[in-house]
């Protein structure tokens, strides 16, 4: 197999859960609903489900595909601490970007902070700002609808600064969909939707949500002019997008008018739309595709998938990714089949002579870690 062995870069991921799980808060973690699995169903019963079992049952010193109530009890004797901190290392991620907007699990709890993340995976990590809870943050103080549009960039360039950030990521795909007018609003056009957003925050209370498109897209503009690379969420996710408003071709104006700036857009995720974030990578100088969540979520079929994004998509613009979440089991088996899958895939080219070794292991060492080290600016680039 092509040389996969080094130490990889995730270049998006979140944080876990340290403590101990329930059964069903267990396989609440391995979908992407947010809702009880059908009766007579289990979310156990998936291809990732299976790859769990396969992957990280002998980091617990237990038999590949164990039964699921085998596994779950061995993880409780360990204790939360020692399986985490297994199943992390195991992985052999030498730098993780980690996506913060999210501090608790589902049925969980509080996430790791991200010095115990760093600790328990033995890796370097660095923080990605998410800019919707920083706009979200600027809401909850007082402000007025004219000068929300100023706070918030004022909000967003401290937070960038306070984190030492080397990525902003969107999640615009959720709040609105990524079908937004491409051109920055006007300040006039940001301040009356301020008004209209912070009124109608007023009458209903509760946390704040921006879902306004007028101020999705000033917070996008607002990135922009930061200089760090945008992580967008494309493709599946949980229950609260619209499928078809993640597909990633609709930000084809706003990549378009982004271009002139130089400012890297990073395509995440992408499936099943994972075709056309290739493509946008191969046509446009500063996008970039990503190979996370679809391969964990695929198992088995993840060698399928990634094929597909390897068609067109210039070799330097892929990036791996787990986008774990929740469950330190999300790690080794993101890494695996990435390993699993790009190996295979380089052996079969090689073995044909449609490529040659030593081109197959420059591109997994491209893929595996040197693109984002280049991209991010992360030691070794």
């Amino acid at each position: 197999m092509a040389s996969l062995a080094f130490p990889l870069v995730d270049h998006h991921c979140h944080s876990v859960f340290g403590g101990d799980l329930s059964p069903a808060a267990f396989a609440g973690l391995l979908t992407e609903s947010d809702r009880p699995p059908a009766p007579g169903t289990d979310y156990l019963d998936t291809q990732l489900g299976f790859a769990v079992r396969r992957h990280c049952a002998p980091l617990l010193d237990l038999e590949p595909h164990c039964p699921p109530e085998e596994y779950l009890a061995r993880r409780r004797a360990l204790g939360p601490a020692e399986a985490t901190r297994r199943l992390l290392r195991a992985a052999g991620l030498r730098t993780l970007l980690v996506d913060t907007g999210l501090v608790e699990a589902p049925g969980a709890g509080p996430l790791l902070s991200l010095p115990e993340l760093a600790s328990a995976a033995a890796a370097e990590v660095h923080q990605v700002v998410r800019l919707e809870t920083v706009a979200e943050g600027v809401a909850q103080g007082w402000v007025s609808a004219r000068s929300y549009g100023d706070d918030c960039a004022t909000a967003l360039a401290e937070a960038v600064r306070d984190a030492g950030a080397v990525a902003v990521k969107s999640v615009l795909a959720y709040r609105h969909g990524l079908d937004l007018e491409p051109e920055p609003p006007t300040e006039t056009e940001v301040a009356r939707a301020a008004g209209e957003w912070l009124e109608h925050h007023d009458q209903h209370g509760g946390p704040p949500r921006l879902v306004h498109p007028v101020l999705l897209r000033h917070l996008l503009w607002t990135a922009v002019e930061l200089g760090l690379p945008i992580q967008l969420h494309t493709g599946f996710g949980d229950p609260d997008l619209t499928l078809h408003r993640a597909d990633p071709s609709l930000l084809t104006g706003f990549v378009r008018a982004v271009e002139p700036h130089g400012v890297p857009l990073v395509l995440l995720h992408g499936y099943p739309y994972h075709r056309q974030a290739a493509y946008l990578a191969a046509v446009h100088p500063h996008v970039y595709a990503d190979v996370g969540l679809a391969l964990s979520h695929s198992g088995a079929r993840a060698g399928a998938v990634l094929a597909e994004v390897l068609e067109v998509v210039p070799f330097g613009k892929v990036l791996f990714s787990t986008d774990a979440y929740g469950l330190p089991e999300l790690y080794p088996v993101g890494a695996a089949l990435f390993r699993s899958a790009l190996g295979g895939l380089l052996d079969g080219w090689t073995a044909d002579g449609s490529w040659s070794a030593a081109d197959a292991d420059r591109v997994a060492v491209l893929i595996g870690g040197a693109n984002a080290r280049r991209l991010y600016g992360l030691p070794g680039a």
